[in-house]
């Protein structure tokens, strides 16, 4: 295996592993799951500062999400598998720019 693709999985692992601590963290804090419903409190400060937590938790939520909709709906394979790539694919970009962010500030090396 090439180690460009032992980077990009390893970048995806990072992200999936960020979404998690983040939602942690938020429900460690607030006592309550993190979910895309606090963004619909309207124009407001908790819904602004929402949306960083909610840009990094995205994967684990949609895979939250789509794994309770599979057991207690019965959703189909097809939106079980779209969801999981939308997540991965969040997941990656996410887990790039963080380490992107900690390269440009001299954390990590290339």
């Amino acid at each position: 295996m090439p180690p460009e693709s032992v980077q990009m999985l390893l970048v995806l692992a990072l992200g999936f592993a960020v979404a998690g601590l983040s939602c942690s963290a938020y429900q460690l804090a607030t006592s309550r799951l993190p979910s895309f419903g606090l963004l619909s409190a309207g124009p407001s400060a908790a819904a602004i500062a929402a949306v960083p937590l909610l840009m990094l938790s995205a994967p684990f939520l949609i895979m939250r999400n789509t794994v309770r909709g599979r057991r207690q709906e019965g959703r189909r394979f097809e939106f079980v598998f779209l969801a999981t790539l939308i997540a991965g694919f969040w997941s990656l970009m996410s887990g790039l720019m963080l380490v992107m962010a900690l390269q440009a500030c001299g954390l990590l090396l290339a």
